[in-house]
């Protein structure tokens, strides 16, 4: 990301749309967040990212960070799926209770983003377009009953096992098909369909990293990541020119090691530091001044949706908001 200017833009949209009873009609308002993972801060900003460049001169860009409290009770490994748990909960790991990539038993007791927005609004439709099939079934949590038993209104994902379209290799290259499948699949559902809230994963960068460390591969991979958010944006961008009102909000769950670039899992800067890419322009100083976490994006994207989120569960929330109060 060479060039990242915010501007302010002014933008009023008029629009009726499909409301429960009680509430005042008003411009609808959407949402979706896409984790690019395992890119540090220095590598977003070293690479060119057009399409990351065009979303954040709409709003904003700011490192970020990941990993809670270093040497504290909220210290959580710079590991995909913790990272991944953070963003949908607002919460860090001493919560979340997801410390690895595999075996995982998620505390459902801190509900994810999927599960506030169905319950608060079941009128609100949900989807979900990954590369790993677990960040539906397993932290999500979708259909189980400690989970909340709700059920997203679309997904595409599970790609991973079908090893005749997608017939694994050792370099990885699948899980890049499978990002272009999982990219593709989200754009044109979101430009056709529109759904209320969104999650985009894809992958490949992190594989690419873990075999090349700190190289021109784990660049291209970058530049891939970008063009495949910029068909997402494309759509997004569509179904604003139809009155509706989107948060995009990109990001990534660790950094990497500063050694090789290959590793990732401690506590060092280079593998906290992240960042946070949005097309929202009203943002408070935790966003323009300071450094927000990876536990802040759910605050903001409820915010933004305007969902009334439980007491109980909007008190053990570890993230706050980074949009200004009143933020259209």
């Amino acid at each position: 990301m060479r060039t990242i200017l915010p501007v302010l833009l002014g933008l009023t949209l008029l629009s009726a749309c499909r409301l429960p009873v009680g509430r005042t009609a008003h411009v609808p308002r959407k949402a979706v967040f896409i984790l690019l993972d395992g890119i540090p801060a220095d590598v977003i900003e070293r690479v060119d990212t057009p399409m990351l460049d065009e979303i954040a001169a709409a709003g904003g860009y700011a490192r970020a960070s990941v990993g809670g409290q270093r040497g504290g009770r909220t210290e959580t490994p710079t590991i995909s799926a913790p990272g991944y748990m953070s963003l949908l909960t607002g919460t860090w790991a001493n919560k979340h209770n997801v410390w690895n990539n595999s075996n995982q038993s998620p505390n459902y007791a801190y509900w994810n983003l999927f599960r506030i927005v169905e319950s608060v609004d079941p009128s609100r439709t949900t989807a979900l377009f990954s590369t790993w099939l677990d960040n539906r079934t397993v932290l999500v949590g979708e259909g189980r009953p400690g989970a909340g038993d709700f059920r997203l209104d679309h997904t595409a994902d599970g790609f991973e096992q079908d090893t005749v379209a997608f017939p694994h290799d050792r370099a990885s290259r699948y899980i890049q098909a499978i990002d272009e499948r999982v990219a593709t699949d989200a754009a044109q559902y979101i430009a056709a369909n529109g759904p209320d809230l969104s999650w985009v994963y894809l992958q490949h960068t992190d594989d690419v990293a873990h075999a090349n460390g700190d190289s021109e591969a784990f660049h291209a991979a970058v530049r891939q990541a970008d063009a495949r958010v910029g068909r997402i944006w494309s759509a997004v961008k569509q179904r604003q020119a139809l009155g509706e009102h989107w948060m995009i909000v990109v990001t990534t769950d660790h950094g990497r090691d500063a050694r090789t670039g290959r590793g990732h899992g401690g506590q060092s800067e280079r593998e906290r530091i992240t960042w946070i890419v949005t097309n929202q322009s009203r943002l408070n100083a935790r966003f323009t001044r300071g450094t927000p976490a990876i536990v802040d994006i759910a605050p903001s994207i409820l915010q933004h949706l305007r969902i009334a989120v439980p007491a109980a569960v909007a008190r053990e929330m570890d993230g706050v908001s980074f949009l200004r109060r009143g933020a259209r």
